[in-house]
């Protein structure tokens, strides 16, 4: 018997695993690549079919209508730019309160700071006289001075009484042989008190309110030594 002959089988060619792990990232790295207007020429792997790089070519095209779909915003080089904030408003502070300096009638002793605006006792509340009177606090001296623009001690007693209506003379002896002489212990604030050369209006216990002198400003302040009251 003749011996059978058997034609041998072979399996299909396949490709390597590794090949087609390699392809498939190959085409989706130059999808990526066109997507972002870097293909070049020779970018394909040296494995690739013509068929592998017309399909390339065909998602690079797809890549770029899918970029150019997309609004990009953009703006002229000659536009205007604006930033809105909180309005900041500049609020002028108080001016300072005026500041006096105070020296005893007779120029002597060191002088000392006064806050005039402050300086004023409680006596003066309900005392007509010593309201008009503190309404000048600050007022400077002025020799023969007569209004606010500027009083001398006699000046500044006649004028505060007038206010209300008094009439005194004008000098400070005439003031005092003009009124009634008092004892201290009857003396009052509002009445006049008077040192050789000089007076001013009481304030209560040991002050009194005067125009000291030049270069000083209605004032009140402790009296300098013990006066002569006069009421009118």
């Amino acid at each position: 018997m003749a011996p059978r002959r058997y034609a041998a089988k072979h399996r299909a060619e396949t490709k390597p695993f590794a090949a087609l792990v390699d392809q498939s990232i190959g085409k989706k790295s130059i999808a990526v690549a066109a997507a972002g207007g870097l293909v070049a020429a020779g970018a394909a792997p040296a494995f690739a079919s013509p068929g592998t790089l017309a399909e390339t070519a065909s998602l690079a095209t797809e890549a770029r209508a899918a970029i150019g779909a997309q609004s990009l915003a953009s703006a002229s080089e000659d536009a205007a730019w604006s930033l809105e904030g909180t309005t900041v408003t500049v609020v002028k502070p108080p001016p300072p309160k005026p500041v006096a300096t105070a020296q005893n009638s007779r120029g002597t002793g060191a002088a000392k700071t006064v806050d005039a605006s402050r300086n004023i006792p409680q006596s003066v509340e309900g005392n007509a006289i010593l309201e008009v009177a503190a309404r000048y606090v600050g007022t400077p001296y002025r020799y023969g001075g007569t209004s606010p623009s500027g009083f001398d001690c006699s000046g500044f007693t006649q004028y505060v009484y007038a206010q209300l209506g008094k009439s005194i003379p004008r000098t400070d002896i005439t003031q005092k042989n003009a009124g009634t002489i008092i004892s201290a212990d009857q003396a009052q604030p509002g009445d006049i008190v008077w040192f050789p050369g000089h007076v001013g209006i009481y304030a209560g216990g040991n002050t009194m309110i005067d125009a000291p002198h030049t270069g000083t400003v209605v004032q009140f302040r402790e009296m300098y030594r013990t006066p002569v009251f006069v009421r009118f």
